[in-house]
């Protein structure tokens, strides 16, 4: 049984209660403070402080410091006044012990409401996280292809410039090649026994000559499909590589629920793969990714109980302790009847609810789960110890758990 403190001191103005709680050599650090409207504790083994105020007072704005060998509460009176005495005056039992459990009640909602409170801003923050990462990848695809528009555009004037080059190149040789001829026809007209009339009709005759008209024509060519438009010369395959497998990952870190499904790999579309790569991924100490593997294997098959089993182990490495009472509670749901061959999945259910239970201070039910597990296996000595720790915290004979 604690022993009771009782040497304390209280001081009060109409809107503040200041009360001195000696320690009694206890360490600072192992000292576990609670304090609600109308109810104040101070456990610091083997030494208990209690009090049922005398009326409520404002929690929010009250203060706790420890520290010098005292606990010093700083408590403001939601209404000012001048209090008669610290505590309800001859308060029964079973006034008592309603006050206490409505306290521990209080504190327990209030610690599930915070647990609830964080998981939303962790949540929101690691959407928010994954859309700024899906903007820049953006940023960063749009500007690969206007790179990639600029060196087509440049490629594609550097042929137009290479083709008229070509096309002056070849009137330059054809006009040579005709006044060649000319100049060959007229020597040899000179030096003949042809008379001067002759002569002069060759003249007339090479005067005549044109070069034939160029045929003018376009080559059709068909490229296959591709999810960036430049050519295969001109890609790269890398950076486009890289960039489709981040959107892939992204999407899938979104939520994998709305992943689709054509998408998979082969060996993706099947559970029990999905369910060694999660033990894979639990084992290396990656949960997030994990989860993420258990949920496309739920996707495929919600009616395997290893699969919430598994992910509620996930959950309860994260921190997420309603998710991990809703997987298990789904396990144990699938896992029906009840014979041996799923003794240890029930067992592994019952554990992990359980210590979600503790985990959100709600110890009633978390030892109720541990005494369904002791029924599967009554010879489990770890099962058995936490059970026992967890009735000892209920009677209020031992401190919060480490």
């Amino acid at each position: 049984m604690p022993i009771l403190v009782k040497d304390y001191t209280w001081q009060q103005t109409e809107k503040e209660i200041f009360i001195s709680v000696p320690l009694k050599g206890v360490a600072a650090g192992a000292s576990n403070v609670m304090c609600t409207e109308s109810y104040i504790k101070a456990n610091f083994t083997p030494f208990l402080f209690e009090v049922f105020l005398f009326a409520p007072i404002d929690v929010d704005r009250s203060i706790t410091k420890i520290g010098n060998g005292i606990i010093l509460f700083t408590l403001y009176k939601q209404e000012p006044s001048i209090w008669d005495s610290l505590s309800i005056a001859n308060a029964d039992k079973e006034t008592m012990k309603r006050l206490r459990e409505n306290a521990i009640t209080r504190v327990q909602e209030k610690a599930k409401e915070d647990a609830q409170s964080k998981a939303a801003r962790k949540r929101e923050n690691e959407k928010y996280s994954l859309e700024i990462m899906m903007k820049i990848d953006e940023e960063e695809r749009k500007r690969i292809e206007n790179l990639k528009e600029e060196e087509r555009r440049k490629a594609s004037e550097d042929l137009e410039k290479f083709k008229d080059q070509q096309r002056l190149e070849e009137q330059r040789e054809q006009k040579r090649k005709e006044e060649e001829k000319q100049r060959n026809a007229l020597n040899k007209s000179m030096f003949s026994d042809s008379p001067k009339s002759s002569i002069q009709a060759q003249k007339h005759k090479i005067e005549k000559v044109v070069p034939p008209t160029r045929k003018c024509g376009s080559i059709k060519i068909q490229f296959t499909p591709r999810v960036f438009p430049t050519a295969l010369r001109e890609s790269r395959m890398a950076e486009e590589e890289e960039w489709l497998q981040k959107q892939a990952e992204a999407r899938r870190a979104i939520n994998t629920d709305n992943l689709d499904l054509q998408d998979l790999k082969e060996e993706e579309k099947n559970p029990e793969w999905l369910k060694d790569k999660g033990n894979k991924l639990f084992a290396a100490g990656d949960y997030l990714a994990a989860v993420n593997a258990l949920n496309l294997a739920i996707r495929l098959n919600d009616k395997m109980p290893t699969l919430y089993l598994n992910r509620s182990a996930c959950h309860l490495k994260l921190r997420n302790l309603h998710k991990t009472i809703e997987d298990a509670s789904k396990a144990l749901e699938l896992l029906t009847p009840p014979v041996p061959d799923n003794a240890a999945a029930r067992l592994k259910a019952y554990v992990r609810r359980g210590t979600a239970f503790c985990e959100l201070e709600l110890y009633v039910e978390g030892l109720q789960d541990y005494e369904a597990a002791l029924k599967i296996e009554p010879s489990n000595i770890n099962v058995k110890s936490d059970a026992e720790k967890i009735r000892r915290i209920i009677q209020g004979t031992s401190p919060d758990p480490e």
